[in-house]
């Protein structure tokens, strides 16, 4: 059981994400956190404490809710499509050995009663997968979910990822699986991305998105008009950014376009040399603030990034990675089926692209409409499902 510094007895939530490349499981994780910490107090009366656990050096630095703190893992990171230390001095056997072993000394000191693991349940090289066991066998109480973005990748891919021995060992670990979507854009367990046994688990959420659109439009003063360019943690952005810096804005509105702080610093001033007159380049900025007062919003098609622009009333228009995975290129589609967004394919991406489609769609309300019939509430579904389960607890299958 654990309590806080007065006494009271409180609701524990550890959240893991392996977090080799970008910010956004970690991001996702830190949405529910604030979720649950908002909620829980107000409508049980038992808080909610807990850790963020993370291997991005940098979540050490994000906002976090009261009573939740991060444990920083030792680094990986990716190399191509291999995983690797994300500094020298580790064989990356050593380093995945070392995570598990914190990890599952961490449980056996207090188990959580709620555990959520983004996207892959057992880690990176099966890191956790000891410490889960013992934490199945010895704390029944804990709920285990595996937190999933709606799309995985294609069908073919996720299959190959989903081999016998690991899924029939994922069944018999987790208790929920949470899609963060709606089946109504994006069915995973339609689609096979999400087979047996996890399918007939899964709990869709709806988006993790901060509000509907118009619900959260910042005031504007000055009445300054912009146009926002933003490409997440950056470290793929280039093509996103340079072209958008080289895009003719419709006058009068000002084009902040944010690289990322993960985008090399040559990359960053070739941007920068790149940019019109009125187009700042920046490297970060509170992207979701910039995001709520603009006409229009050029964004790349992660998880993340897209839920900001779906709360938003400006028309956006998504440029998705489409190598290694089609995760973004998935995603884009799917919303733009629904009207919520356009996509424009980056084989398609040159500066007159982006003009084209500025030209045509600042100040468009349509998108804003479709969006409403997207379901947007994900972070308060998951915390009504929370306060209507914790008193319960999981039977594990």
């Amino acid at each position: 059981m654990t309590t806080t510094p007065d006494g009271r007895t409180a609701f524990h939530v550890q959240f893991y994400s392996h977090d080799s490349v970008g910010f956004g499981h970690v991001r996702r994780n830190l949405a529910l956190a604030n979720a649950l910490a908002r909620e829980l107090p107000t409508r049980t009366g038992k808080p909610a404490v807990g850790l963020v656990l993370t291997g991005e050096p940098e979540a050490a630095h994000f906002a976090k809710p009261n009573g939740f703190d991060t444990l920083v893992l030792p680094g990986i990171t990716k190399r191509g499509r291999q995983y690797a230390p994300r500094h020298a001095g580790f064989a990356l056997d050593d380093l995945v050995g070392m995570r598990g072993a914190l990890l599952k000394a961490l449980w056996a000191a207090e188990a959580p009663d709620l555990l959520v693991i983004d996207r892959h349940i057992f880690g990176i090289d099966g890191e956790l997968k000891q410490g889960l066991k013992k934490l199945r066998k010895n704390h029944p109480h804990t709920k285990v979910v595996l937190g999933l973005r709606e799309v995985l990748d294609s069908p073919e891919v996720a299959a190959k990822e989903w081999d016998t021995a690991k899924l029939a060992a994922t069944g018999d670990i987790v208790d929920e699986v949470w899609v963060y979507g709606d089946p109504r854009v994006h069915d995973a367990t339609a689609t096979g991305e999400l087979p047996e046994p996890l399918a007939s688990k899964a709990f869709f959420t709806g988006y993790l998105a901060h509000g509907r659109p118009g619900s959260d439009r910042l005031p504007q003063a000055d009445e300054e008009r912009i146009i926002l360019t933003t490409a997440g943690a950056g470290s793929d952005g280039l093509p996103l950014t340079l072209a958008a810096a080289r895009a003719e804005v419709p006058t009068g509105i000002r084009h902040v376009v944010v690289t990322g702080p993960q985008l090399p610093q040559a990359r960053h001033d070739q941007v920068c040399r790149a940019a019109r007159p009125g187009t700042e380049v920046l490297r970060s900025a509170d992207v979701s603030a910039l995001m709520r007062r603009a006409d229009a919003v050029l964004t790349m098609g992660g998880y993340n990034s897209v839920c900001e622009a779906l709360a938003s009333s400006a028309p956006a228009l998504i440029v998705p990675r489409v190598v290694p995975r089609r995760e973004q290129e998935i995603r884009a589609l799917g919303l733009q089926r629904v009207g919520a967004v356009d996509m424009l394919h980056p084989r398609d991406l040159t500066a007159e692209a982006i003009t084209a489609w500025l030209a045509g769609n600042v100040g468009n309300p349509e998108q804003a409409h479709a969006r409403l019939h997207v379901n947007l509430d994900g972070l308060a579904t998951v915390a009504d499902h929370v306060i209507t389960t914790m008193a319960k607890e999981p039977v594990h299958v």
